[in-house]
């Protein structure tokens, strides 16, 4: 029973997730697809974590020689027996993960290349022995096996040659041409980039994929997969029958990632159906071609988190995978005339979409150099999705779900946090206030602190993310004060406050409930906040500790508008 499986969490292996008993969600059409839509070079670009890694590694197993032709037992592709027939098991196959190739310097970048290269020659130790190989190209095959000590003079020029030199002795001694398989080919350039050796990577990857993907006879055909197209690096110069295939493209939109119907199995496999509507809000509304989509990686460490805690808060998966660097450029232009406006960052985070003309074909060094640029860089590696279809190259751009909308937010709050830092005036005037049981202060601050930030107002996203947002900027405003002690969701009483304040050199305890109220419905949640504090008793460590002056502060907010109301008990 599937219940019963185990869940492939950081397995990209196929053939692992086939022998060990592992949950799969049938991608094998992709092979259909691939042999139906043939071309000589296949590029695929998705955001990381979308299963590309496991698609290779899944074509690998079914066209490489001596497969284990099981492993497709009871999948799609194994309901075409003639296209089985003709391509399973038939072919060598070259599998190359560029993920991992990186370096302080070029150097340590190169040599990164060279071992994996050679490990993956090593594959192939029965040239060695095969009688349809000559002296001389055994040779070859130990000079490709030794790569790494050759002259350091030499070792460019053998790197660029290595993958068609491999090819020609797999055909050799097969009688077959090469299937080549590259993925995450632009890791080294983004890695390059970021340490100052990029014109020498590009170079250095120029050189290997014109040999081994442009002049390569003993090529059958070759799938790279990468989340940026960098097609004006000249890296596939020349390259006849090349095809792209993005993520606005309908070919294939439904191969990387999860689709409505998968997911719903899926969470229904482990009895999780009821928890569907809150995947979907979190971790859906991607949209490759005409599919929407679900980032897998979320929704398998989702899955198997609620199989152990069914109450569990969803978690921000896909924002432990990534330093999320672009998320940071593009928020840190707020104050800039040149960056995002603020209005529409508060579009993006409350649903709505902005139109912006998208460009895929960027190099590295072009990603941050212009926020038009950003824009399209955001697009193509999964922050913001597509909307409706695009005119030309115009496209409308939303952020696709609440987990992107938490990464997103998070970092407005912390920007807002160091802007308060840096300005504390306004700051130190809030807290006097509040110290002092200034409800009316209190209210014209803290409104006058949200016209400097976005809003949370969107109607599918739940009142308490939305109470989570203000709160956010509360604390925010209260870091400024050192020397009080400031806990968010502390229990106390029968629940949990939202905030609670402890002012030692004046002996006051402030306890404050945040709400988010409906446009005229202001004075009637501040009014619930109060009655929740003092019904579940949100005072009694207070109390306990023998404080004997406490604040209790409700506060009802609304877009940008704040009402305060407070007691003194």
């Amino acid at each position: 029973m599937t219940e019963h499986l185990k869940l492939p969490i950081g397995i990209d292996s196929f053939e692992k997730i086939r022998k060990e008993n592992f949950y799969y969600i049938d991608k094998t059409k992709l092979i259909e697809q691939l042999l139906q839509n043939w071309s000589k070079v296949n590029l695929f670009t998705r955001p990381r974590r979308f299963g590309k890694t496991l698609n290779m590694s899944m074509i690998k197993s079914f066209f490489e020689i001596g497969t284990d032709k099981r492993l497709f037992d009871g999948l799609y592709i194994s309901s075409k027996k003639e296209l089985c027939e003709e391509y399973m098991g038939k072919y060598p196959v070259i599998f190359l993960s560029l993920k991992g190739v990186e370096g302080l310097t070029f150097e340590e970048a190169r040599d990164s290349l060279c071992e994996l290269i050679t490990s993956e020659v090593r594959r192939f130790k029965l040239l060695l022995n095969s009688a349809l190989l000559d002296n001389d190209e055994k040779n070859l095959y130990h000079e490709l096996v030794s790569l790494q000590d050759s002259q350091k003079s030499e070792l460019g020029t053998k790197l660029r040659f290595s993958l068609k030199k491999l090819s020609e002795l797999l055909y050799q001694h097969y009688g077959k041409k090469v299937i080549i398989l590259i993925d995450e080919y632009d890791v080294p350039l983004d890695k390059a980039f970021q340490h100052g050796y990029y014109k020498e990577m590009v170079s250095l990857i120029r050189g290997l994929f014109g040999e081994t993907l442009k002049t390569n006879e003993f090529l059958q055909f070759a799938v790279l997969t990468g989340c940026l197209r960098v097609s004006k690096e000249s890296i596939f110069t020349g390259l006849n029958n090349f095809k792209i295939y993005a993520v606005d493209d309908v070919r294939y939109d439904e191969e990387f990632g999860f689709t409505n119907q998968e997911v719903a199995k899926l969470l229904s496999d482990y009895s999780l159906q009821d928890h569907f509507q809150e995947a979907r809000e979190w971790y859906d509304g991607y949209r490759f071609g005409n599919v929407g989509i679900y980032c897998p990686w979320d929704v398998i460490n989702y899955c198997s988190d609620h199989i152990e805690d069914p109450y569990l808060p969803p978690q921000n998966y896909w924002l432990n995978t990534s330093g999320n660097e672009m998320i940071y450029h593009f928020i840190d232009g707020l104050e800039d005339q040149t960056g995002v406006t603020k209005e529409e960052l508060e579009l993006l985070v409350n649903g709505g979409s902005v139109q912006k003309n998208i460009n895929q074909e960027l190099t590295y060094k072009e990603l941050y150099s212009s926020m038009d640029n950003l824009w399209s860089t955001l697009f193509m590696t999964g922050y913001l999705t597509q909307r409706g279809e695009p005119v030309g190259n115009r496209y409308d751009l939303a952020i696709p779900n609440q987990e992107i909308r938490n990464i997103i937010t998070e970092h407005i709050l912390q920007m807002f946090q160091k802007n308060v830092k840096n300005d504390g005036t306004m700051a130190d005037s809030f807290c006097s206030a509040l110290e002092v049981g200034n409800a009316e202060q209190v209210e014209a601050l803290f409104t006058e602190y949200m016209r400097q930030t976005i809003s949370i107002r969107d109607t599918f996203v739940q009142h308490s993310r939305k109470e989570n947002f203000y709160q956010g900027i509360l604390l925010g405003i209260l870091s400024y004060k050192s020397d009080w002690i400031v806990r968010s969701n502390r229990e106390s009483g029968e629940g949990f406050s939202d905030i609670t304040i402890r002012i030692s050199n004046s002996g006051t305890g402030i306890v404050i409930e945040v709400k988010y109220a409906e446009a005229g419905h202001e004075e009637e949640m501040v009014q619930k906040a109060l009655r929740q504090i003092q019904d579940k008793d949100y005072g009694y460590e207070f109390r306990q500790e023998g404080i004997r002056r406490i604040l209790y502060y409700g506060i009802a907010c609304n877009k940008k508008v704040c009402r305060a109301e407070v007691l003194e008990v």
